[in-house]
């Protein structure tokens, strides 16, 4: 079993991840996450987790695999990151209030005896219901969206922005690491998991996820 890293101090990460049932050290970096001018999102993504997975290399084992990824909400073709503070979250939320957005997850796995880095992308439609204003407000003043892309954590227990009776896509994703995804990458690199990853991650969230044989049958990106 090679080493492996997670290159991020989310907890929500580390939690998905923990569901492989495999050992992994925890390597937070602090990246730069501002887009540049006239980026798509997905290059944004793209650009960001890879260069997570580059910082983590200096504290890396010689024959490790770095894991690390980039969620952002995208609505309109904008870019909605994290909130600088509570009226931007609450104006975040507002857009978004009963419409439809793409959350863009950029999955890297960097192998440090060859330095190779592989990425693939994870999208998801969300759909968001017409929660009240007084919701927004009661649940900007606990915090949590703070650190959330988008302004919202689609698990969150009391808020639940999401139309979750139209949800129909990956649930990992939008907490922020695509586990298919990441099993289907590393079966590539000879690593498989040591639990039926499907069922964990149902069973975690709790959610009948309709596209998880989909996305573990298809090809990972080259």
């Amino acid at each position: 079993m090679r080493n492996l890293i997670l290159a991020s101090a989310s907890p929500r990460r580390r939690q998905l991840l923990a569901l492989t049932g495999w050992a992994f050290a925890v390597r937070p970096v602090n990246a730069d996450e501002t887009p540049r001018a006239g980026e798509p999102p997905e290059a944004f993504v793209r650009r960001m987790s890879e260069t997570k997975a580059r910082m983590a290399t200096s504290a890396a084992d010689v024959d490790a695999l770095i894991i690390a990824s980039d969620t952002t909400v995208v609505i309109d073709g904008h870019i909605l990151n994290k909130p600088a503070d509570a009226a931007e979250a609450r104006a975040m939320l507002g857009r978004l209030r009963g419409r439809a957005h793409e959350v863009l997850t950029a999955l890297t796995v960097l192998d440090t005896a060859s330095g190779a880095a592989h990425t693939d992308l994870a999208r998801s439609r969300v759909p968001m219901r017409d929660y009240s204003g007084d919701e927004v407000a009661a649940y900007v003043a606990t915090g949590d969206p703070l650190d959330k892309a988008g302004a919202y954590a689609i698990q969150h227990p009391h808020f639940q922005p999401v139309e979750r009776a139209q949800f129909v896509d990956c649930f990992a994703n939008v907490m922020g690491l695509p586990l298919c995804h990441l099993l289907r990458r590393l079966r590539t690199l000879g690593v498989d998991s040591a639990t039926d990853l499907p069922a964990e991650c149902q069973r975690f969230i709790p959610y009948d996820c309709p596209v998880h044989e989909q996305i573990l049958n298809s090809m990972a990106a080259a």
